[in-house]
Parts: structure tokens; C-alpha cells; sequence
């Protein structure tokens, strides 16, 4: 059987829940992909930001951390975060 997808309080505590752990356990890099991607979900581009930033801090080779940082750093409606998320995007690309 299939799981029905969360809606979005559940999606909000979910969130809610994985902060509070990660206070105990802040070098938890997947802890934070978890978290930045249900603040994408949920619409909330300081949570991600934050969240991915906290990852790709923690484990800047992981290209989850870095694509995830990247994407919510150019979807921000600060001209300077936009430039920092193209760079780091240009970067993973001549990694490659």
C-alpha cells in the first residue's frame, strides 16, 4: 500500500519537529536536506535557505547540500543572494 501524501500542517510539523531535533543534533547533514526541502514545500525561503545553508556548511562536497542552497538562493528576492546562488551554481557545473 501506498502512503498518502502529508498535507500541509502535517508537512509544517514535520518541520517543526525536525528544527527541534536539530538543535541536539546540529551536525546532522541530512537532518538539514530534510528540513530545507519542506521549507521549499511549505513556501518558506528562510527556513531552506537556513536549513541548506547549514548543510552545505556541514558538507560542501554533498551536491544535494550545494543544489539545494543553490536553488533557494536564487529563488530569493535579494539581488545578492541571486549572485552567491549563480556562482555556486557555475561552480558545481565545471565540477562536473
Amino acid at each position: 500500500p501506498q502512503a498518502q501524501p502529508l498535507n500541509e500542517e502535517e508537512m509544517a510539523r514535520l518541520a517543526l519537529g525536525l528544527r527541534t531535533r536539530l538543535q541536539n543534533d546540529a551536525g546532522n547533514v541530512e537532518g538539514w536536506l530534510m528540513l530545507g526541502r519542506t521549507g521549499m514545500v511549505l513556501g518558506n525561503a528562510g527556513t531552506a535557505t537556513g536549513a541548506y545553508a547549514n548543510a552545505y556548511r556541514l558538507d560542501p562536497k554533498n551536491r544535494d547540500a550545494a543544489l539545494g542552497y543553490a536553488e533557494a538562493l536564487t529563488r530569493s528576492s535579494d539581488p545578492e543572494d541571486n549572485r552567491r546562488g549563480g556562482e555556486l551554481l557555475r561552480r558545481l557545473v565545471s565540477r562536473d
